[in-house]
């Protein structure tokens, strides 16, 4: 059996808000630490029947970069949920979902710039 390893470390200032963060996994493609500005990590306690989260991001991660990155995740947890489920249907909802959240961010930012 073989074993595969992600490390992230996350770089705190002194009131624990992330500066940093950068992770490296054993089977990346990357032959270098790779930086981020944010990251959601999940995990499914089956004993508990619960999601437990991580979630940070750092001082310098930009309000439009933060929607990008929910879109992004949303398209791919719809992606995974339709390998997982063959739950085709229900995919296209998610996704749909997430055009429709990257829109309306969109149009609130273009209403509070003009």
């Amino acid at each position: 059996m073989k074993q595969s390893t992600i490390k992230i470390d996350v770089l705190m200032d002194p009131n624990k808000i992330p500066e940093q963060i950068s992770w490296v996994a054993s089977d990346s493609t990357a032959d270098k630490v790779q930086k981020a500005k944010a990251m959601c990590v999940s995990f499914w306690d089956g004993v508990d029947k619960s999601a437990l989260r991580i979630d940070l991001w750092t001082k310098d991660m930009m309000v439009d970069e933060m929607a990008d990155f929910y879109y992004q995740t949303l398209v791919g947890m719809a992606d995974n949920f339709k390998k997982a489920t063959q739950q085709q249907e229900m995919c296209d909802d998610m996704k749909n979902f997430a055009q429709s959240f990257l829109k309306k961010f969109r149009d609130i930012q273009l209403k509070e710039q003009g």
